[in-house]
């Protein structure tokens, strides 16, 4: 079989390379003779030209040789900023671009260049007009017609996509050796391989691609990074691996402050928070050592009388880790950093955090953003908080927001617990007086529909004795 393409390989290499094959079949070698009969579609005396194009297509994968001829053709033209197609579904694409306007609305550094490096304006058609550009053609209906046709196209990043969705180890490290410009590659939003098998969870596909060269350290565009994935996905050892490989501590996403370290508080993944605060506390402001639990770095950051040190507000601009969650700004308002500290600590089951910042000023049922502190503390199954909050008498009934605005309106914290069967937690607010009837505003449902809409067996039991 003929040698990978070289990166940016022109068409010209590629037809040198059919007709040399050509010529060595005509003379009879039996290798080439092998080559161009595995593929040939027609029974000729003498093989012909287009017989060994299709040949050297097939060996890499193509089903054409148009097609491999247009795949050379947009890596010549466009370098090592092309972004590659994945999905054959045009509508994810449609999401794409939607995301990538919320994060430059968010003020996302890598997501702004974006837009200003195609002249763009920061609009729905503005990201449309980016996203195509980025993938190599000039309008948006161009890449909705390469997309429609991906599924057959043979392209490799395609492939090694399929490869990861279906957890396919063997066919991912065949297509980083046969194509090994893969694993510097970029996807659309600048989503590359790695990332993608971090999303995954199976890290014997992330370790595929680090020992094959890829950057640890690289950004999507949101400035996401996988260590930012293990961290949102509570993977303490994948996050452990990357830390190993040269991943940063302290890269931000989706706004000022959005550190793998405030990714993993804001999820309440405990574990890996931890294990990447043992690197670095970043950024070191009152919500981070809320979730963290550290009381010293909260005293020093919070007076007893309520009043805040500089620090304690500073490097909230993230909020928000997907555009899932609606658009907000952070301030800063006295009152609203304490409070969202206070859901930051409950989340992650602080319970001295959650009392220390309760007697310092902050407010028990305050919605500061997408939900209260028992909301939180009840959709995270964290008994620990929940009991200290209803202990200093956080309302059990306080309706509230939570993730998004299709998700969470008019929830309780018996909603939230019941959805993630989380039936300690739910024992505790019925011991509190709960109130089992209430329907949320959005889908008119109580507590034990929640349970049975999203498969807790055990939590609906409960609710409905």
């Amino acid at each position: 079989m003929e040698s990978s393409i070289p990166p940016f390989a022109s068409v010209e290499q590629l037809r040198k390379r059919a007709k040399d094959l050509l010529r060595e079949a005509r003379a009879g070698d039996p290798a080439a003779l092998a080559r161009i009969t595995a593929h040939r579609r027609h029974d000729r005396e003498r093989p012909t030209l287009s017989d060994a194009q299709l040949s050297i297509a097939r060996e890499h994968g193509f089903p054409a040789w148009a097609r491999l001829r247009s795949y050379v053709e947009r890596l010549r033209g466009h370098g090592p900023d092309l972004e590659h197609a994945y999905r054959s579904d045009p509508e994810y694409y449609e999401d794409r671009a939607a995301g990538l306007l919320a994060s430059a609305g968010d003020g996302t550094a890598e997501a702004v260049a974006a837009f200003e490096r195609v002249r763009a304006p920061i609009t729905l058609s503005g990201a449309r007009l980016v996203l195509a550009r980025q993938h190599g053609f000039g309008r948006w209906a161009e890449l909705r017609e390469h997309v429609r046709a991906l599924a057959g196209s043979g392209e490799p990043f395609a492939r090694a996509y399929q490869a990861i969705e279906q957890q396919d180890v063997t066919a991912l490290a065949a297509l980083a050796d046969r194509f090994p410009e893969l694993v510097r590659a970029r996807g659309t939003n600048g989503n590359d391989l790695l990332g993608m098998s971090a999303a995954t969870c199976d890290e014997r596909l992330v370790r595929v691609l680090l020992d094959r060269g890829a950057d640890p350290a690289r950004t999507n565009a949101h400035g996401w990074t996988p260590l930012h994935q293990a961290a949102y996905a509570g993977l303490p050892h994948l996050a452990a691996t990357l830390l190993a490989a040269g991943a940063p501590a302290g890269a931000s996403a989706r706004g000022d402050g959005g550190t793998p370290l405030a990714v993993a508080l804001f999820w309440g993944r405990r574990e890996t928070a931890e294990l990447l605060a043992e690197q670095a506390v970043v950024p070191e402001n009152l919500r981070i050592a809320a979730g963290l639990g550290r009381l010293d770095l909260i005293g020093s950051l919070l007076a007893p009388d309520g009043t805040l040190a500089a620090a304690a507000g500073r490097h909230r601009g993230f909020y928000r880790p997907h555009s899932g969650f609606p658009a907000w700004r952070p301030s800063t308002a006295t009152a609203e950093i304490r409070d969202e500290a206070l859901s930051w600590a409950a989340r992650n089951d602080r319970a001295e955090a959650v009392e220390l910042l309760v007697r310092h000023g902050a407010d028990l049922d305050a919605d500061v953003y997408r939900g209260t502190a028992l909301t939180w503390a009840a959709a995270c199954g964290r008994v620990a908080a929940v009991r200290r909050l209803l202990a200093l008498e956080a309302d059990p009934d306080r309706r509230g927001t939570f993730g998004g605005p299709s998700h969470g309106e008019g929830v309780t914290a018996l909603h939230l617990a019941a959805q993630h069967g989380a039936v300690d937690v739910i024992e505790a607010l019925l011991e509190a007086g709960a109130d089992r009837t209430i329907r949320d505003e959005l889908h008119d449902g109580d507590a034990a529909s929640w349970a049975e809409h999203f498969h807790q067996p055990a939590a609906r039991k409960l609710l409905n004795t």
